[in-house]
């Protein structure tokens, strides 16, 4: 069972880092570094969550790595990737879609929706954490699927990253690499890596908490992931038309001819 007080603790936790990236945004008038802060919210919770806890199980030591692996990795990936660049031209929407007053709303509509998202999503963390099962079959195949996830998404920024670096791709579509057998690799392996640590969590006692990578599935595919992110990239982006006829967009497979 969860340890109802050290949530709690934990989503005061992530309360206050809400706070105070938030005002760090307003200093640099650009919301988008919640993005570097997403995955760090998780790994908050799930420290906070494991030195307030009356007890912790035999996964705990495993879990906290797993989780500060993913967040360490996703969050100075983010933040290398937009240092030096102006707000994220999906945040420059909201803000527009939110004036006037969106320096102030952004406290809520960004960084304490992403708090209260991570609080709850993460609770199959906690959940592994907590349980006193002892590991077994759930846990080997929640840590592969981990792994799987791991690899698309880190190795998939890195191509992706790899491909922008090069000035004679300006304006061309990575089709090659992971980008050739899915158009998000990166979110397939987000998605991926979360049902593993659902598994883990079940493994420990805690099957209830699948709505937690149902939920983050269906924000990859249908609110700030593949949805957003292709919503008007034809417009911007032709070439990515004819990207999207030969190329799967979330789950791998082979290319279409």
């Amino acid at each position: 069972m969860i340890d109802l007080l050290a949530w709690l603790w934990s989503g005061v936790a992530l309360l206050a880092a809400a706070v105070l990236f938030w005002l760090f945004s307003l200093w640099r008038d650009d919301v988008s570094i919640v993005d570097s802060l997403w995955s760090l919210m998780f790994l908050l919770a799930t420290i906070v969550y494991t030195l307030v806890a009356a007890d912790t199980g035999p996964r705990a030591f495993w879990v906290l790595a797993m989780v500060g692996i993913w967040a360490l990795r996703l969050s100075g990936y983010i933040t290398w990737r937009n240092h030096g660049e102006p707000e994220d031209y999906r945040y420059q929407e909201i803000r527009r879609n939110n004036e006037p007053g969106f320096r102030y709303k952004s406290l809520y509509i960004v960084f304490g929706l992403q708090g209260l998202l991570a609080w709850v999503i993460g609770i199959p963390l906690v959940a592994a954490i907590s349980g006193s099962t002892q590991p077994g079959w759930l846990d080997i195949a929640g840590i592969t699927l981990w792994l799987i996830g791991m690899v698309f998404e880190a190795v998939g920024d890195m191509q992706l990253s790899r491909f922008k670096a090069d000035p004679a791709n300006k304006g061309a579509v990575l089709d090659t690499g992971l980008w050739r057998y899915t158009r998000h690799p990166n979110y397939f392996g987000n998605f991926t890596l979360w049902w593993g640590f659902f598994l883990i969590a079940w493994s420990a006692g805690a099957p209830w908490t699948v709505f937690s990578p149902l939920l983050m599935s269906f924000l990859l595919l249908k609110v700030s992931g593949v949805a957003l992110l292709e919503k008007d990239i034809g417009g911007r982006r032709p070439a990515y038309a004819e990207y999207i006829r030969r190329t799967n967009a979330f789950i791998p497979g082979p290319p279409r001819h």
